[in-house]
């Protein structure tokens, strides 16, 4: 994208997707983005069948009018807070909707109301695809805690960015997307890589007794110095953080959410069948994350390329 900064904030007036807004408004203050807000609505293929054996007459014009009052109040929220910001309708799948609109924009930003249980494992059809397949990155922002009885809480400053590295394309995309943010936000950032050395499951358990799993974690640890030694090179004035664990990708990066304000991932998700879904370790940290999440898929990678 070229420009100004575009951000594009799927709304539905849920507690959930105006939480996200006001994420997205405070990056865009710190930025001196503007906000494109989005609000889809789609008529069900069949109408519900009514008591006499009829249907169930399904008014277009009223969703839609329902779908615009949701943008105009989210639009308000907006220049409340001097922000630049447009809206937009759009008829279809809310994450179909958003993914086209995502070409168009630098990042987006969606909520998600995730509840306990297999329902959170799930988060919502939205903020488990549109990740997938946008075509910019995607935040993330738990909607956990949420209650209509309670105001929203406050947009925390950003001041610590962790982000998953492990020397593939798409975690290199996500260092780089994690270092514009750390500068936006003036914040502490920290990368992490962990390999799960002497874990029963992890992928070198198999490794004789007499291997010296200190140093593979050393090895490991240069590794991570060399990429982040060249980022440092690339932005002079900026310090990483540089921590190297026994552990798989998604508890590392899940545990360190609790001490986190964004976390930034790359996701490994294929073509075909797979290419519906993220790589395992975005899944799991979408899933189980305290902070928001900025996921960078390959469709990111490859349109700037």
């Amino acid at each position: 994208m070229s420009g100004q900064y575009s951000i594009l904030v799927g709304v539905d007036g849920s507690l959930a997707s105006l939480h996200a807004l006001d994420w997205a408004i405070a990056l865009a203050s710190k930025s001196a983005a503007k906000i494109t807000i989005a609000c889809s609505y789609s008529l069900p293929t069949f109408a519900a069948a009514s008591l006499d054996g009829g249907y169930a007459a399904l008014d277009d014009s009223t969703i839609q009018e329902g779908a615009r009052a949701v943008l105009s109040n989210a639009a308000e929220r907006v220049r409340a807070a001097g922000v630049p910001v447009t809206a937009q309708i759009a008829s279809g799948d809310p994450a179909g909707a958003l993914d086209e609109l995502s070409a168009d924009h630098d990042l987006v930003v969606v909520g998600t109301r995730g509840r306990s249980g297999f329902a959170e494992r799930l988060l919502g059809t939205v903020s488990s695809a549109l990740p997938a397949h946008a075509k910019c990155p995607v935040v993330v922002v738990p909607g956990r805690g949420l209650s209509e009885d309670l105001p929203l809480p406050s947009i925390k400053q950003v001041k610590r960015v962790i982000v998953g590295v492990d020397g593939s394309a798409p975690a290199s995309g996500a260092l780089h997307r994690a270092v514009r943010h750390a500068q936006i936000w003036d914040a502490e950032l920290v990368a992490v890589t962990g390999v799960p050395v002497t874990s029963g499951s992890g992928i070198l358990s198999w490794l004789p007794a007499a291997v010296d799993h200190e140093q593979v974690l050393r090895d490991i640890a240069s590794g991570l110095d060399m990429i982040i030694d060249a980022v440092e090179e690339e932005n002079p004035g900026m310090k990483i953080r540089r921590i190297a664990l026994d552990g798989t990708g998604a508890e590392l990066l899940t545990e360190f959410s609790q001490a986190a304000d964004l976390l930034v991932v790359g996701s490994r998700g294929r073509g075909g069948f797979a290419g519906l879904l993220l790589g395992s370790t975005s899944q799991a940290v979408l899933h189980h994350s305290k902070c928001p999440v900025l996921v960078v898929n390959k469709h990111c990678e490859e349109l700037s390329a």
